[in-house]
């Protein structure tokens, strides 16, 4: 009589209880290309006025940078003639004391200050006979001496220390970082007279 209509799986609404098919259901992204997206583009300039601008920022933040690294004494951005563990340690040396040397800069500005300042002719002439005839001449054959004894006794000590490292220069090297006034040593100073650490700048 009445025929029922058949419908097909096809037709019928999917069950609710249905599993969910296994997996994400998706590839999962390799890592080159999610850190591809995370990414920021490059801005690439308009113009050559726009790229030379950003080649001046980039040469700026360099700069910076490579200050930054030699005001803390990091290797890589050292010159040459700082690097390696001999002149590190001929730094140190001669940064953990105090040595006629050191005083040579400020001696000889006292000296110069001396000579302008307008004295009365009869004190004039001893102060150029104490100054000059005097004190100047000790403070060389000190500083001499000192320079001398500075760069034989860190050349003897690195040759100790550093058996398979070259000391070429590390004498004269040692010698001239004493002659040097303490606050502008570069590098600047790790050590306090006494060999104590500098602290940190706050």
């Amino acid at each position: 009589m009445f025929r029922r209509t058949q419908t097909t799986a096809d037709d019928s609404p999917a069950s609710a209880t249905d599993p969910k098919p296994a997996g994400k259901g998706r590839p999962t992204p390799k890592r080159r290309d999610a850190e591809g997206r995370r990414r920021q583009p490059v801005n690439a300039p308009n113009n050559r006025k726009e790229a030379y601008k950003q080649l001046r920022e980039r040469q700026a933040n360099d700069r910076v940078k490579a200050r930054e690294g030699m005001l803390r004494g990091d290797e890589r951005y050292l010159p040459a003639r700082d690097k390696g563990p001999v002149k590190k340690f001929a730094r140190d040396w001669v940064d953990s004391r105090r040595v006629v040397s050191q005083y040579f800069l400020p001696f000889s500005l006292l000296i110069l200050l001396l000579t302008w300042i307008p004295f009365p002719t009869d004190v004039r002439g001893y102060v150029y006979v104490a100054v000059i005839t005097i004190g100047w001449p000790i403070m060389m054959v000190g500083v001499l001496l000192t320079s001398i004894w500075v760069s034989w006794k860190v050349k003897k000590l690195t040759a100790e220390k550093f058996p398979g490292e070259s000391l070429k220069g590390v004498g004269f090297y040692a010698a001239m970082r004493a002659l040097q006034i303490r606050k502008l040593r570069f590098p600047p100073p790790t050590l306090l007279p006494g060999g104590r650490p500098v602290p940190p700048k706050k």
